[in-house]
């Protein structure tokens, strides 16, 4: 895993928003985040994208829900996804006003 992690750098996208407008957009740091857990920098990851868990949960939730139908997934599924939605904006516009 160590090696897939010190080469997947030299393949991670640019961001174009960044590029071409100047700030970055609300994905700016998710490559890099899971560089960095393949890496084992969880710490890191977090600061550098702090809704990378939270996204690792809900698909992860999705995979296990596909396989064994919860009663409750739709719900749960829906909650994960509006609490990922709001560490996003909420981690954008901090990024964005504070920096």
């Amino acid at each position: 895993m160590l090696i897939l992690a010190k080469g997947i750098e030299d393949y991670m996208l640019p961001c174009l928003n960044k590029k071409y407008l100047g700030f970055e957009c609300m994905g700016c740091g998710l490559q890099r985040s899971v560089a960095l857990i393949l890496k084992g920098q969880f710490v890191d990851a977090f600061i550098m994208y702090p809704a990378i868990y939270s996204i690792i949960a809900l698909f992860g939730f999705i995979i296990i829900n596909s396989f064994k139908n919860y009663k409750s997934g739709t719900t749960i599924i829906t909650i994960l996804a509006v609490a990922n939605v709001a560490i996003i904006i909420g981690s954008f516009l901090l990024k964005l006003y504070f920096k």
